[in-house]
């Protein structure tokens, strides 16, 4: 049977190696938002130009340049959505960005995107940035418009 000093050993051990862990997941997510910064032709090593540019594309609460530093020198991973909105102004797969693999940052497919006009680049853009709710309105306001104009049913 174990007695209590045993007991500390161990759960003094068990948080170092989760503390550990933690710290060493944080460390690769920053090398990987850096990696995908560079990739998309931004300075990667500016908290400014990072909190900048992500606040421009995100309609929630702002982020700080503090904020900004931490993702970028490995001391916090930001939440799931603002994860998406890095995810999708870089180009890379989310669970790529936030978990890492073998992916190595493989751009997302954008070659339907870029036959685009810059008229239709620009309104997909703006509909981006619009929150889930938001999107599903315009969604819905598109599917109703081409259905009264054309006659016919698109997939949801």
């Amino acid at each position: 049977m174990e007695n209590d000093i045993t007991k500390r050993i161990y759960w003094k051990g068990h948080r170092k190696m989760a503390a550990f862990n933690a710290e060493d997941e944080r460390m690769q997510f920053s090398k990987r938002l850096q990696q995908s910064l560079d990739r998309a032709g931004q300075v990667h090593d500016s908290p400014t130009a990072l909190a900048r540019f992500f606040n421009s594309r995100y309609d929630g609460q702002r982020i700080t340049v503090h904020a900004a530093r931490k993702w970028l020198v490995g001391e916090a991973i930001p939440t799931q959505e603002k994860l998406r909105v890095l995810a999708q102004w870089l180009e890379v797969p989310l669970d790529w960005l936030r978990f890492g693999g073998d992916r190595a940052g493989t751009p997302v497919d954008r070659s339907t995107y870029s036959k685009l006009t810059p008229k239709d680049q620009a309104i997909l853009e703006n509909i981006r940035k619009l929150d889930n709710a938001h999107q599903e309105i315009v969604i819905t306001l598109i599917h109703s418009l081409v259905r009264v104009s054309k006659g016919i049913e698109l997939v949801p």
